[in-house]
């Protein structure tokens, strides 16, 4: 069942045949470039997205003056990878366990979030978040929240494959947010079973 009263403001072309996903995910620059370059992911795109205000900026979002948060919309193909590989994707690139950001950047447009579009996302988004807070792999609860999706705006064109077009500036970032050490600390020492 598809939910009613979406927006979507994207300048893309978006090929046929697509299914989408959307997810916040604190600095859309790190996720974007962790999901366009995952085979089967045809489009992933920075924008703002859950918010009630109309086509909202980067300033407007980073400081607050808006209920958006930074997010990523994913358009990929399903018969190379399928809603469930996107969703272990988010969770092993995010902080799920902090209710008030990610990482380096703090603050309501930064907290992590799934947004789903029909019922199986949300079953799918639940189930997934409830086996990670039933594995004991952290010792904190689970927080991030699963939304209904009802709004996304594409962010500003210098935002959208900032880690190509920006990347020294993306690494610096990228070097200083604390996600990779995050990645490596936490999500290698559960793959491993350390943890």
């Amino acid at each position: 069942m598809e939910l009613n009263q979406t927006k979507v403001i994207v300048r893309e072309q978006i090929e046929p045949g697509l299914k989408r996903a959307i997810f916040a995910t604190g600095c859309f620059w790190c996720m974007e470039a962790v999901f366009q370059e995952t085979p089967g992911v045809k489009h992933a795109i920075s924008g703002y997205g859950g918010g009630t205000e109309y086509n909202p900026t980067y300033e407007d979002t980073y400081t607050g003056r808006t209920s958006h948060r930074e997010s990523v919309m994913v358009y990929y193909d399903p018969a190379k990878i399928t809603y469930q590989q996107l969703l272990d994707i988010f969770w092993q690139n995010i902080d799920p366990t902090d209710a008030f950001g990610q990482f380096i950047d703090q603050g309501p447009s930064y907290t992590a979030a799934i947004f789903y579009e029909t019922d199986e996302q949300k079953s799918q988004a639940e189930t997934s978040k409830q086996t990670l807070q039933d594995s004991g792999k952290f010792d904190k609860p689970i927080v991030t929240e699963i939304l209904p999706f009802t709004t996304f705006y594409e962010a500003e064109e210098y935002h959208q494959e900032f880690y190509k077009k920006s990347a020294a500036r993306y690494e610096i970032y990228k070097n200083a947010s604390g996600r990779k050490e995050f990645k490596e600390l936490v999500w290698q020492q559960i793959q491993s079973g350390k943890k």
